[in-house]
């Protein structure tokens, strides 16, 4: 089993950073990938960013390239999203979420384990 939890949402206005945490304990092993996700009320999950536990590789969806950058410290079993220039739009839940079998890594359905998530609101 792995837990997830996340924390660093809040209120920030337009063109401001905040900086989530997703804290990892359980069985977290090098195959791993872990996951950023946001919902806005009334949609869908969508994919931010993600992160290989190993290799570090990372991945963005385009809308948050330039802006958001996806880290881990293994040493604190920690993911961290940093955001920045940060707009409207980007108001949502964010969950962090993790997976050893990350066949597509874009897909919440990838993803077994979830944290509670955090709100981000950001005003103009």
């Amino acid at each position: 089993q792995v837990q997830l939890v996340e924390s660093g949402g809040g209120l920030v206005q337009a063109g401001g950073s905040l900086r989530l945490s997703c804290a990892a304990s359980g069985r977290i092993s090098n195959n791993f990938v872990l996951g950023w996700f946001r919902q806005a009320p009334g949609q869908e999950r969508d994919f931010v960013a993600a992160i290989s536990w190993s290799a570090g590789s990372t991945y963005y969806t385009d809308y948050v390239k330039g802006r958001f950058t996806v880290s881990r410290d293994g040493a604190q079993n920690t993911v961290f999203l940093q955001m920045d220039s940060l707009k409207p739009e980007d108001t949502a839940v964010y969950y962090c979420a993790a997976t050893g079998a990350a066949l597509i890594i874009r897909r919440a359905g990838s993803y077994p384990y979830w944290g509670q998530g955090t709100q981000v609101t950001v005003s103009s």
